[in-house]
């Protein structure tokens, strides 16, 4: 054996396990290190913008909360013996608080807009649940305090509809429906006649079975939701719990909503939408304008990537022309230029023209959004699920879609929060939302001077909104896959 084999052999013999990277280099404390005091002159700059911070966060915070009023009777409680305001007087957004939430809804009917929102938020809880709780019964556990929380709250006639609600999506997993009826794959034609006439049935029994209780408005409404839920239970069949719940949120919430808002039916007073306001109306507008522009985004998407050439023209003239304004000439032409066009004695709510024409022009900016994760697919996907004989609307919707939406939800979720941001502009058509009720209530000569603590109140409403809306998206990246970088 050589000389140099035994010292290698020695030397591995020998060897020393590996030591742990010196505390500079890793850690909280290496990245201190070297982002901050890796030089002179990086300390320098650190202990300056250390100290401009300190001073900066202590004054905010001196105003904002340690040095600010929180009670009192009016304005006089936030100022010196002088007259001059003394720090953030909260008790302005105190006094005012609930004309900020619902603007000038009257008082005692402002239990329908807070059941309103409790019903909503009750009934998408078990989409946030996994399959298998809902399972073991916590999407029911859910429904029994709900209901029970309302019939205390608010008395039998909203328990019941909070009951149909939460329990409903439960009930009808157990409803097939569809079995009783011919297979599409049989008789496609055959199939789709009789599942029409059972909804259009179901929707004028309903409203003639309505007209024995209700008043003729009352009864037509009765009859749609009795036509989307038979719509439901045809289509639907062995449908989930979450997908139930989904479907009726979108198809016969809308009605209970509208309803608990306007009123004038069901035993409700009436309610008109120009004394809506405050954070209620800036959730109606951006709730609306989300729910309906992505389903029409998608299909202008569709459209614009169409072969018929029909069909795209119009797809890129309805993209091109809501882009090519700004979203407050929309709002003007909506409320003021709108009804000059209109026939003689025929008008819209002028909320209702508002609602459609955020809805419109967000839906082309989704569109475009929508269209990019579209180019994102591989040509070889719509080989694919051409190669196994799907039509173009199931390969649209089982192949393409989902991989194309969730390649644009972070641009999907940015276009719903510049849409919650821009219904600030309403104002300018005479509807009062957060920032314009607040911009109202500075004004009042008994809170003059309040428009610094009205607008800190406003931007952080809108920012928790903002805000749970990023990180929910981020939490839906990280769940699909999708690269998100944290």
């Amino acid at each position: 054996m050589t000389d140099s084999t035994q010292n290698g052999a020695t030397e591995k013999h020998e060897r020393h396990p590996d030591l742990p990277p010196p505390p500079t280099e890793v850690g909280i404390y290496g990245w201190v290190y070297h982002n901050l005091f890796s030089t002179w002159y990086n300390i320098a700059l650190t202990l300056i913008g250390g100290f401009i911070s300190v001073v900066a966060i202590w004054s905010i915070l001196d105003y904002v909360v340690f040095g600010a009023v929180w009670s009192g009777e009016g304005r006089e409680a936030c100022q010196t013996e002088s007259g001059a305001l003394i720090h953030a007087c909260w008790v302005f957004v105190g006094a005012r608080f609930s004309q900020f939430m619902y603007g000038f809804y009257p008082v005692l009917e402002r239990w329908r807009v807070d059941f309103s929102f409790l019903l909503l938020v009750l009934a998408i809880v078990p989409l946030f649940l996994r399959e298998e709780w809902i399972k073991r019964g916590i999407g029911l556990g859910v429904a029994a305090g709900a209901t029970l929380l309302s019939l205390f709250a608010y008395g039998i006639g909203p328990a019941v509809v909070i009951a149909f609600m939460m329990f409903a999506p439960y009930g009808l997993t157990f409803a097939k429906v569809g079995t009783l009826l011919p297979s599409r794959d049989d008789n496609a034609l055959i199939g789709f006649g009789i599942r029409l006439a059972v909804v259009v049935g179901a929707g004028i029994v309903g409203h003639y079975a309505g007209l024995v209780v209700f008043t003729a408005a009352e009864a037509g409404s009765f009859g749609w939701m009795a036509a989307f839920l038979a719509f439901g239970l045809v289509t639907l069949n062995r449908a989930t719990v979450k997908a139930w719940i989904t479907f009726l949120l979108i198809f016969i919430y809308p009605f209970i909503a509208f309803y608990l808002w306007v009123g004038d039916g069901f035993g409700l007073t009436y309610v008109e939408t120009a004394k809506w306001g405050g954070l209620f109306l800036t959730l109606v507008v951006a709730g609306t304008g989300i729910a309906a522009s992505l389903p029409i985004g998608i299909l202008f998407a569709l459209g614009r990537r169409s072969d018929m050439p029909a069909i795209r023209s119009v797809s890129i003239a309805f993209i091109e022309l809501w882009r090519g304004v700004p979203l407050i000439t929309v709002l003007f032409m909506s409320s003021v230029m709108l009804p000059l066009f209109l026939p003689e004695g025929v008008n819209f709510d002028k909320l209702l023209r508002a609602l459609i024409g955020v809805a419109l022009f967000s839906a082309a900016y989704m569109a475009e959004v929508v269209r990019g994760g579209l180019q994102a697919i591989p040509k070889g996907q719509y080989e694919a699920a051409g190669a196994m004989g799907l039509g173009y609307w199931k390969m649209m919707r089982l192949v393409i879609l989902p991989q194309a939406l969730k390649l644009v939800i972070p641009g999907i979720v940015n276009t719903f929060i510049g849409l919650f941001k821009d219904t600030t502009l309403v104002l300018i058509i005479g509807l009062f939302d957060l920032l314009g009720i607040v911009q109202a209530a500075s004004t009042d000569p008994k809170w003059l001077g309040m428009y610094v603590e009205g607008y800190f109140f406003t931007a952080f409403v809108f920012w928790i909104f903002c805000f749970s809306m990023s990180r929910y998206s981020m939490y839906i990246e990280r769940k699909l896959h999708t690269g998100h970088a944290r």
